[in-house]
């Protein structure tokens, strides 16, 4: 029994055979933990993903989410993992979630956080302007955001002969908005009808812009035009630039500094009740 012992002891002591023993604890360690790991990452997780394809701007509501299991390795750091953080919120501008896709941070934001790129586009300096147009006056609906147009406007002058010229020259047009001010080309599945076309101008320009919107009774109309393409609106006189601004100043006068504050100038001649 002693010598027994005695073996056991001397093999115990080996270095060799310690050495030995060490590799093969760790070893064991290490495939236990890689195994661990791996088990770890391919267990699935449930996410939270669209039920259908989502456009900019809209609210997330419960029908719009479902549940799915994948893989914890599919995952990024971020993806919503809860439908808790995803209802209620909406989709930023510019980005459309589609169908079985996960909800990450950087597309959904609160309702106060939604911008419009639009006004965000308009240069410093300048003032965002709306131009009233329909799907007729946009070309069957084929003027879009980065579209550059001049505008030209038509009136009837003091002789009753209709007058056709270019105001403005090269405009980037930033949106086309429908009568509820959403973008229209925004949402790929609704469609929306054309009511506005939005770019910026310089302050002098948007007041006299304005001015035009208190002459209908000289049947002063602005219509955009792709810039270089052709008139479709033909007029007994083509005139310039100039002799459009003498026509609106003298029939408008400002009486403030506030550019609603417009009013015909053949209301305001004495005599005139």
């Amino acid at each position: 029994m002693n010598s027994i012992l005695v073996s056991l002891k001397k093999f115990i002591t080996n270095k060799n055979v310690v050495t030995v023993i060490g590799v093969i604890a760790i070893l064991a360690l290490l495939y236990w933990g890689y195994n661990s790991t791996i088990d770890a990452q391919l267990k699935p997780v449930s996410v939270p993903v669209a039920t259908q394809t989502i456009q900019p701007r809209t609210l997330i509501t419960d029908d719009l989410v479902t549940y799915i299991e994948v893989p914890l390795t599919s995952i990024s750091d971020n993806v919503i993992k809860n439908s808790t953080f995803v209802v209620g919120k909406y989709t930023d501008v510019n980005t459309v979630v589609p169908q079985g896709s996960m909800f990450y941070t950087d597309v959904l934001v609160d309702k106060e956080e939604l911008p419009d790129s639009a006004f965000s586009a308009v240069k410093d300096g300048e003032r965002p302007y709306s131009l009233s147009v329909d799907v007729a006056s946009t070309y069957g609906n084929s003027i879009f955001p980065g579209n550059i147009i001049d505008v030209y406007m038509k009136a009837v002058n003091e002789d009753g002969l209709i007058m056709v010229g270019r105001l403005l020259a090269k405009v980037d047009v930033l949106a086309v908005k429908d009568s509820s001010g959403n973008n229209v080309f925004e949402d790929s599945s609704a469609n929306r009808t054309p009511d506005s076309l939005l770019f910026g101008v310089p302050e002098d320009v948007f007041i006299l812009l304005k001015k035009t919107e208190y002459l209908t009774s000289k049947g002063v109309e602005l219509f955009p035009v792709p810039y270089g393409g052709t008139v479709p609106i033909e007029g007994d006189l083509t005139v310039d630039r100039e002799e459009l601004v003498d026509f609106i100043e003298s029939n408008t006068v400002t009486f403030s500094e506030d550019p609603g504050s417009i009013i015909p100038g053949e209301d305001n001649t004495p005599g005139d009740e």
